[in-house]
């Protein structure tokens, strides 16, 4: 990154996201994804992470998170959700933690 350059923030990133389609917003739940008050249910074989952006408190490492975005064909959506990450993460199943991984 050059000198000067603004680093990147959560919610400029969620914007450049919804610009390029990914308009849900995503809510995790213990062993699915659910958006539009919970009437759509995504099992963890229905969705990939087409993106992730990790974030990092300016002040405070622990206060971080992970903006995924998620494409479903199944359920022809895309969406984002934001979640933490490291000690704070939601509970979630097995399926779910692998899927969400990010190396």
């Amino acid at each position: 990154m050059k000198p000067g350059t603004n680093l990147p923030t959560l919610s400029g990133t969620m914007n450049e996201l919804r610009k390029k389609g990914y308009t849900e917003d995503f809510n995790l739940k213990t062993d699915c994804l659910d958006c539009r008050g919970g009437a759509i249910r995504i099992s963890p074989d229905d969705f990939q992470i087409d993106e992730y952006f990790r974030f990092e408190g300016p002040s405070d490492p622990a206060d971080s998170s992970i903006l995924y975005a998620i494409s479903s064909q199944k359920h022809r959506l895309k969406g984002v959700l934001v979640n933490g990450y490291g000690i704070y993460t939601d509970p979630v199943t097995d399926a779910m933690a692998k899927k969400l991984k990010i190396a």
